[in-house]
């Protein structure tokens, strides 16, 4: 054996000795770990295998998903710590140890079936502070409602009418775009496309995760949020703008109700990005006129890029849950940080594992179609690169369609093991290669 065969074999069984002695330390905390309400600490973490087959691919580009079979593993472990600093003021700081790759390193579907995938991926642990913020809540009367202890939420007591301010490092989907049935990679699906909103093109760095501002007001049924928010330097860049030259905008209306004992909710979105991106037919003009692909970094300039998102969750019967997301942005202009969608849907459900004696057990099936603009065809087709997409041309568009599908067993109250199964036609937006099936298991422990 080659010795830089050797090195690798050794790298990535040390990997895996380090993800079996985290995944170790976070099943025996619960016999040690301790908690009041004044702070906490929580845990969790999360193994992932994905794989997919061989599949029809005539041509492929620098940003393509590989047709050759294909294998990787992402694991992540994260501690949670928070402090009660005053009456109603939560600080809470999450370090995080990451490893491993998506598929073909999170490229080639814009519908990316691991949401616990980042877009860095290194063959060795490492550790981010991932979140690191200050929630203060000022209680504005009405019945008085007990919130759970979880991981970042001390349990505590406030008033049905309030308001919350957010500020330091966190996710934009922390907060906005939530939904019940369909938002944690960790506990539920998988898919980007799915457990947020495809064309919600939210300030993130390439983890993910942000600094910024959320206020949330809360009254009866209503609840309105806003934020600002910090765009990387450039778009799916690792590093963040200093001084928020560029920025996010983001406003969410929410409205609970009940219909027939069940209980809904619906947000409607809206934000807009403000920083230096390039404009797709600008990027095919200067390729036509240069002989060269098209790249969209060679035509920046500063420009606003808003977009809209309609997030429904219904409850259908006490074991039944029921989500929908329509997504729409400005597809004239490249995505900044999230993915190469620009009008997006999925549907799905969810059901709990009463009816069959797994009270603990969940099965959900979720459909997504993603779409991309008209200036976006032709810009892939003339050789552009996307945030997660290009395959080098587009001939032949077709819709992005996704099903998944996941079981999820638990095998105690701080284990999961979780089955899942994604059929992906035309990815990338490619109708002439796939589909593809991702066949995945994934391991989560939480405490």
């Amino acid at each position: 054996m080659r010795s830089r065969e050797r090195r690798e074999m050794g790298r990535m069984g040390r990997s895996r000795r380090w993800d079996c002695r985290i995944l170790a330390i976070m099943l025996l905390w619960p016999a040690f770990a301790q908690a009041d309400e004044s702070w906490a600490l929580h845990g969790q973490a999360t193994f992932l295998v994905q794989f997919h087959p061989a599949f029809r691919s005539p041509f492929e580009g620098a940003a393509s998903l590989s047709p050759s079979a294909n294998g990787r593993e992402t694991f992540d472990a994260t501690l949670f710590g928070g402090v009660r600093l005053w009456p109603g003021a939560e600080a809470w700081a999450n370090l995080e140890a990451d490893q491993g790759f998506g598929l073909s390193n999170t490229l080639g579907v814009a519908g990316f079936p691991s949401g616990e995938a980042y877009k860095v991926g290194k063959s060795e642990p490492y550790l981010r502070l991932q979140r690191m913020f200050l929630r203060q809540t000022f209680d504005l009367g009405g019945d008085a409602e007990q919130i759970a202890a979880a991981a970042n939420q001390l349990e505590t007591a406030r008033s049905a009418d309030n308001l919350v301010i957010t500020a330091g490092k966190f996710s934009v989907v922390d907060i906005f775009d939530a939904n019940s049935y369909a938002h944690d990679p960790r506990t539920d699906f998988m898919n980007w496309a799915v457990i947020d909103s495809g064309a919600f093109d939210y300030a993130a760095d390439a983890w993910g995760y942000t600094y910024g501002l959320a206020v949330e007001w809360t009254r009866g049924a209503w609840s309105l949020r806003g934020g600002l928010f910090d765009l990387s330097r450039v778009p799916n860049g690792t590093e963040l703008e200093r001084y928020f030259d560029e920025f996010e905008l983001t406003a969410e209306l929410e409205r609970r109700y009940v219909i027939g004992g069940l209980a809904g909710r619906v947000r409607f979105l809206g934000f807009v990005n403000r920083g230096r991106m390039g404009s797709y037919n600008d990027a095919v003009a200067l390729a036509i006129s240069s002989g060269q692909p098209a790249n969209v970094a060679l035509v920046r300039r500063y420009r606003s890029r808003p977009g809209m998102a309609l997030n429904l969750e219904q409850r259908l019967s006490d074991m039944i849950g029921a989500f929908l997301r329509l997504s729409l942005d400005d597809g004239s202009q490249e995505t900044y940080e999230f993915t190469d969608i620009h009008r997006g849907l999925s549907i799905g459900l969810t059901l709990q594992g009463d009816d069959w004696g797994r009270k603990q057990d969940s099965v959900g099936i979720a459909f997504a179609n993603s779409a991309i603009s008209q200036a976006a065809r032709s810009y892939f087709d003339h050789g552009g690169i996307g945030l997660l997409i290009g395959d080098g041309r587009l001939p032949h568009y077709a819709d992005e369609n996704i099903v998944e599908l996941f079981y999820d067993f638990a095998i105690s109250p701080q284990l999961n093991l979780t089955a899942d199964y994604q059929l992906i036609a035309a990815p990338a937006f490619n109708a002439d290669r796939g589909p593809v099936s991702v066949l995945g298991l994934r391991m989560h422990s939480a405490f």
